[in-house]
This record gives C-alpha cells, structure tokens and sequence, in this order.
C-alpha cells in the first residue's frame, strides 16, 4: 500500500533536482550569453558600455551640476561602485522575469525544473558583471585608490546580489506567465528601484531619521558595502547588510516555494 501525504520541509523545492540538471543550467546560460550578442556589432562590449555611459551622464549631471558629495571617493568611481552592482541586477531581473515565457517552447516539450531557466539568465549576467568590473580596475588605477582587505569581502555581497535578483527574478517570472502584463511593469519597477537604491547618491545624504527606510531596500546595504569593499574608505555597515541579507533571504525562499506551487501549470498558460 502506498500512502501519499503531504511534503516537508525543503522537500517541495526539490534542491535535488537542481543539482541533477546543472549541466543543463550551464548550457542554457551560455546559451542566453551567445543569443544576446549574436549579430551585434560591438558584441561584449554592450556589457561595459551600459554601466561606463550611464557614469558619465551621472558625473555630469550629479557630480558636476548638482555637486552631490560622496564621501571622500571621486564621483565617477563612486557612481561606478553602485552602477556595477546595480546594472547586474536590474538586468537579471528583466531578463529572468521574462525567461519562462521567452522560452514557451521548451517548457511545453520536456521535463526539466523550470527554476532552471529564470537562474540560466541570472548565470547569463554574471559574465556581464565581471566584464564590468574590468573598467571598475582601470578606474581605480586612475583614481589612485588603493585595495585593501576589505576587497575580500565583494564576493560575499555578489553572492547575496545574485540571490536577491534570483528571487525577485523567478517571482516575476512565474507571474509573468499568468499575468502578461507583468513584463511591461518590470521596467518601471526597476526604474523605482533605481532612485529608492543609493546609487546616484551616499546614504549619508539623507537624515539620519529616514535612513532606516531606505535600509529596507535590500540593496541599499548591497550596493553600500560594495562601495566599502572596493574603497576601503570606512568600516563595513553590518547593520544594514544584516537587514540586507535577512530580506534577500525571506525574498528567495518566498519566490521559491511560489515558484514550485505555479510550475505545475505553466506547460499549459505559458
């Protein structure tokens, strides 16, 4: 006699059969890093080309005209920190939140754990990421700033990075399937989301009193720390990468078990 009961626990997420489809995760990744760049004229480049221009119009319009101060560091690499880690994530977002339906045919002929795709194009961006991170070096050359131990410390917060875009990335992945007007709201959420992130400007900025909403942006302490890790200009802010951490966690776990309860319908909506 069989007994069916309800799963646990971890069970319902079947982490097991993530780590049985990993090489399928990899082709897949690079797979969305080949289709991105095919029969583009600068190729790779667009990786670097993005966080570098938007630097520039940021060190003319806030650094230059609006004077905004930054701590100590040059606004260029400042803005750049912040860029680096946020272009990363608002462009794994985009993409991941709109993989399961970008990939319909697939999905409807064989099995596999969908989960897979909306973390193939999170994989995807990571080889953005590091290609951006090769101007963040010549920048810092430039600059004069020296690395110190701190530097150990960044990929820790890639990590935590990556973790939160692949929440917030298979959460609106799985609704983009029922709901197709999700992929026109993921833009303007990612624009909100730029201006509520200290990206064009320092934490400091703002008053001590209303620090604490924007340290409910699970980015704010991201993006903080990146800056620390790469300046060395100040000590680590463990409070607000705890607050950070906490709610890229419940996020992830929360999009996971969703995630797993829709799968099960998407071959037949999607």
């Amino acid at each position: 006699m069989v007994v069916i009961e309800p799963t646990k626990g971890w069970a319902p997420l079947k982490l097991r059969d993530l780590w049985s489809y990993r090489e399928l995760l990899y082709f897949l990744a690079w797979r969305d890093v080949k289709v991105r760049y095919k029969q583009t004229l600068l190729g790779a480049a667009w990786a670097i080309l993005q966080p570098v221009l938007t630097m520039i119009v940021f060190t003319l319009l806030f650094g230059q005209l609006a004077g905004i101060k930054t701590e100590g560091i040059p606004y260029p690499i400042f803005a750049y920190g912040g860029l680096l880690i946020w272009t990363f994530f608002s462009n794994s977002v985009t993409n991941s939140g709109n993989s399961l339906v970008g990939s319909s045919n697939l999905i409807t002929k064989i099995y596999f754990p969908r989960m897979i795709i909306p973390a193939a194009a999170i994989g995807a961006g990571l080889v953005d990421f590091f290609l951006a991170f090769l101007i963040q070096i010549v920048l810092m050359i430039y600059y004069g700033v020296r690395v110190t131990w701190a530097i150990t410390m960044l990929p820790v917060l890639v990590i935590m990075a990556t973790l939160l875009a692949l929440g917030v990335g298979m959460w609106l992945s799985a609704l983009n399937v029922k709901y197709r007007d999700i992929r026109y709201a993921i833009p303007f959420l990612i624009q909100l989301w730029m201006f509520a992130s200290p990206i064009i400007y320092p934490v400091s900025m703002l008053p001590a009193k209303w620090q604490w909403i924007l340290a409910l942006n699970p980015l704010t302490g991201i993006i903080q720390n990146v800056r620390i890790s790469l300046f060395g200009n100040q000590p680590f802010q463990w409070k607000s990468l705890g607050i950070s951490f906490v709610i890229t966690i419940v996020v992830l776990l929360y999009s996971a078990f969703s995630f797993r309860r829709m799968e099960r319908h998407f071959a037949d909506i999607v």
